[in-house]
């Protein structure tokens, strides 16, 4: 038999520890997805987002950590080319599980769109939100096969395109 210590089987039952904001910002700080898991008022969103956006690209211009205690949070950020990937958590959260779930995600958009660029995100939005909608729900991580994530943005990509050859037999009549 295998038994679990009291604070791991803890850790495993208690699943109050969750991403409460992912951010993707490019280096002029525009936002280029944003995807809450805490409820909020729009104006505070957009104040949010603009500390945030400002505090990272500052920060990262000064070659510091990729962790700044912010309020009650922890924001988690990496840069990959041109955009900023930003997490924000709990500030008890452990800090290298958000940067290890942020590069998963960029793989896994690396997967999708063969190296990803900005272009890719502005382009096909609704394709990063779907990624990270199977990656990450309510905040907590659900997925880490990237393999059946991609396979689930393939057969979300079929049923796309047999829609809309679908449309088009209705309209001929066929």
């Amino acid at each position: 038999f295998f038994f679990l210590s009291e604070a791991v089987e803890s850790d495993l039952l208690v699943a109050d520890d969750m991403i409460e904001l992912v951010l993707l910002v490019n280096r002029q700080g525009k936002v280029r997805l944003a995807k809450w898991y805490q409820p909020a008022k729009r104006k505070e969103k957009l104040r949010i987002v603009r500390e945030i956006s400002s505090m990272v690209i500052k920060r990262e211009k000064q070659k510091l950590c990729n962790f700044i205690e912010w309020k009650d949070k922890l924001i988690v950020f990496k840069r990959y080319a041109s955009l900023f990937f930003v997490g924000v958590v709990e500030r008890k959260d452990n800090e290298l599980l958000m940067l290890e779930v942020i590069h998963h995600y960029v793989e896994t958009l690396d997967g999708y769109f063969g190296n990803v660029c900005e272009l890719d995100i502005i382009f096909n939005f609704h394709k990063a939100y779907f990624i990270l909608d199977e990656l990450v729900i309510a905040g907590q991580l659900q997925e880490t096969s990237k393999r059946k994530i991609i396979q689930a943005c393939h057969a979300q990509d079929l049923q796309m395109e047999e829609g809309k050859d679908g449309k088009k037999d209705d309209k001929t009549g066929i």
